[in-house]
């Protein structure tokens, strides 16, 4: 027998695209009076936790993701959840393996692998167009829905507990932040998505004599150090106390980033700044004060996640001046 009650999804990572998972999740939670259960990885597990829409996090290591393990929990996954529906938002060799042993509905959303390609190829305006409007989560909806709901509709959302939001305020009293302080993130998963530090560093020099407190987040075996005493939080915060430490900051700056989206999932507004990828991707947030900025350059964008090479030793972002992110701060913060 089918059960309509309790369907269960598919996405294994980045952080930010299962982060993007939770806006979705639950606007079908809403509109179909179901509850999920989530097929992940152990390191983007953590935002899934305290979900009120999410009964199971199921979460995946090394272990149970080679060759021959997948497909034996494959199989596994498919007899605990015989009659759910299984709604594929990854789309990979994995998601399919296990799509072919479900036992059940199986729903896909639409990748537009092939405009994304095209356009990589050409840089036809009318495909960035196309791309620009459908973000990653209406691309999620695509799923189940004929009419893609509005990309408001479907903010992500994480679901923070009492005792990580005191943790947060401690620390905060500890480090004198007070209560109009922003969150700088100067680390990237790929080099190339990363603005130059000599930018982070005026930036900061600029916010100092603005007097804006600042706060940097993010994990990274190279330690930014700013010339300039501030809280820097490098790897010193776990993947939840990080969000609530977001939650309580004004804005975020960073690059086109993980926290990007751990920002928009406690509603606070994003200054983005974007190299290689591009909005046409999706990954770029919806927030109404949310801002992207970027620069206009034949050979944008150059690369899907950021492995560009490039030739041009990240001339894109180093045209984003420090002057034009602070007028965004100091616009935002109005």
């Amino acid at each position: 027998m089918p059960n309509t009650n309790h369907k269960v999804v598919f996405r294994l990572s980045a952080l930010g695209d299962v982060v993007l998972t939770t806006g979705v999740i639950e606007y079908w939670a809403n509109k179909y009076n179901c509850t999920f259960s989530v097929i992940t990885k152990v390191s983007s597990s953590p935002v899934l936790e305290n979900n009120p829409h999410i009964t199971k996090v199921i979460s995946l290591d090394k272990k149970d993701l080679g060759d021959l393990a997948w497909i034996k929990k494959a199989g596994q996954l498919a007899a605990e959840y015989e009659g759910c529906e299984l709604i594929d938002l990854h789309s990979t060799l994995r998601s399919r393996i296990l799509a072919a042993r479900w036992k059940g509905k199986v729903s896909r959303y639409n990748k537009f692998s092939l405009d994304r390609r095209m356009f990589r190829l050409t840089r036809s305006p009318k495909l960035d167009e196309r791309l620009s409007q459908l973000r990653v989560t209406q691309r999620y909806a695509s799923a189940l829905e004929e009419e893609i709901p509005e990309a408001p509709e479907l903010l992500p959302r994480i679901y923070l507990a009492d005792n990580e939001r005191n943790i947060i305020r401690t620390l905060m009293e500890e480090h004198d932040l007070g209560q109009n302080f922003i969150a700088l993130h100067p680390y990237a998963t790929h080099p190339d998505k990363a603005w130059p530090e000599e930018n982070w560093q005026k930036l900061i020099a600029m916010l100092d004599v603005a007097s804006i407190n600042w706060a940097i987040i993010g994990r990274d075996d190279n330690v930014f150090e700013p010339q300039s005493h501030g809280a820097n939080f490098t790897s010193q915060l776990q993947l939840r106390e990080t969000c609530a430490l977001l939650e309580k900051s004004a804005l975020l700056i960073t690059g086109d980033s993980g926290p990007m989206h751990l920002a928009a999932s406690v509603s606070t507004p994003v200054i983005a700044m974007f190299g290689p990828t591009s909005k046409a991707w999706g990954f770029y947030p919806a927030g109404k004060r949310d801002v992207v900025l970027e620069s206009e350059m034949e050979c944008r964008p150059c690369s899907l996640h950021g492995k560009s090479n490039c030739k041009k030793d990240r001339e894109c972002l180093r045209r984003i001046e420090p002057e034009t992110v602070l007028k965004k701060i100091q616009d935002l913060m109005r």
